[in-house]
């Protein structure tokens, strides 16, 4: 029964129909052009690679010149921290929630002593599953450099009120990010309502595209101000310039590249962005809330706590539940996999994300093996 009507794992790995086929025929197509004993590989690479951006502009909105790729979040984040101006740092306090991604936390806290800036992390209150909004607000002053917001949580699903967390980084001069990787491609987003100064993710989740084709978007006044630290030829406007002595910077995100472009992963995620960019995105929203909220129905019956926030505007996708600590979460996890169910567990918190291909039916075969 492995046909994805009981998988719960768009939160980590998004899968559609046929996603297996399209795969296979877009590395077949790889390695026929690629291999080939002629000139045309790079005539047929680049061309899928700007389309993997032009796809992702689409859907939050980037204007042209001001995405690339990245390998994932954490090196997205890293170029872009130390591209900027020493200034915008140095002395200066970096904020952050305590439930924002750990790799990108890891990420501040090295390069903190480097930088010269205080990394700030605001803590979850006492018995709370997220960091709450008015707690970030009341710690952000003017001697904030950057804030990174996390959009929504990958340890409980909490979605932030985006607006007054951005109208503050206005008023206090802050740059401010935004970690959209948990929702994007299921619950809108644009880089301009509001406007952000960068955004990061990648296409594993909802996209439902490969490792490693993530994605940088910086807004277009900040990458005027950025001189990224790992740079090579395609940082230029014309990468073939080979004078030694006659480096520039592009003037959009191609500043943000160095040496030979990865494009494999963006090609292998393309047929994905293709099929998700021609899909009902409200279609796709409305069929994830239906699901989520006939498991939050099942859970409430079972006496299973809620880590996600109940209400709907309030949570990304996923629907995240604490297991009682005398359930072992890898016999649980167990039980799910011999009834053809698939999901994940951090600790004792249980991650449950309906996608595309889940069905009512397959949430109560999940919620039937939960019951043991």
């Amino acid at each position: 029964m492995q046909n994805g009507e009981a998988y719960f794992l768009y939160h980590s790995i998004g899968i559609y129909p046929g996603k297996d086929r399209d795969l296979a025929a877009a590395m077949a197509d790889f390695a026929a052009h690629w291999g080939a004993a002629d000139d045309g590989q790079w005539g047929y690479v680049m061309p899928l690679r700007q389309r993997f951006i032009d796809r992702w502009r689409a859907l939050i909105g980037a204007p042209e010149g001001t995405l690339t790729t990245a390998e994932n979040v954490t090196a997205a984040f890293h170029a872009l921290v130390t591209a900027l101006p020493e200034s915008r740092l140095k002395g200066k306090r970096v904020l952050v929630a305590a439930d924002c991604f750990p790799s990108l936390h890891f990420l501040l806290a090295g390069l903190a002593p480097r930088l010269g800036f205080t990394l700030d992390t605001v803590p979850l209150r006492q018995g709370a599953s997220w960091v709450q909004d008015e707690d970030f607000l009341d710690r952000w002053g003017p001697d904030v450099g950057l804030a990174l917001l996390t959009w929504v949580s990958s340890t409980s699903s909490h979605r932030i009120d985006l607006a007054p967390l951005v109208a503050q980084a206005r008023e206090m001069g802050s740059l401010v990010g935004v970690d959209i990787t948990q929702a994007a491609g299921l619950l809108p987003f644009s880089v301009a309502e509001p406007a952000v100064d960068f955004a990061i993710s990648t296409s594993l989740k909802w996209m439902c595209g490969t490792p490693g084709a993530g994605i940088l978007q910086v807004s277009a006044p900040l990458i005027a101000a950025c001189q990224p630290e790992l740079r090579g030829w395609f940082s230029q406007p014309d990468p073939f310039s080979w004078a030694l002595d006659s480096f520039a910077y592009a003037p959009d995100a191609r500043r943000f590249d160095h040496g030979t472009p990865g494009t494999v992963a963006a090609l292998a995620s393309l047929p994905a962005l293709d099929w998700h960019a021609g899909q009902n995105h409200a279609t796709i929203l409305a069929h994830n809330r239906a699901l989520s909220a006939r498991i939050i129905e099942g859970l409430d019956a079972l006496g299973l706590p809620l880590v996600s926030p109940r209400a709907e505007a309030e949570r990304g996708g996923s629907v995240m539940l604490h297991l009682p600590e005398s359930a072992a979460p890898a016999e649980v996890l167990a039980r799910f996999r011999a009834a053809g169910s698939f999901a994940d567990a951090r600790g004792q918190v249980l991650r449950l994300s309906p996608g595309v291909m889940t069905t009512a039916e397959g949430v109560d075969r999940m919620l039937a093996a939960l019951a043991g």
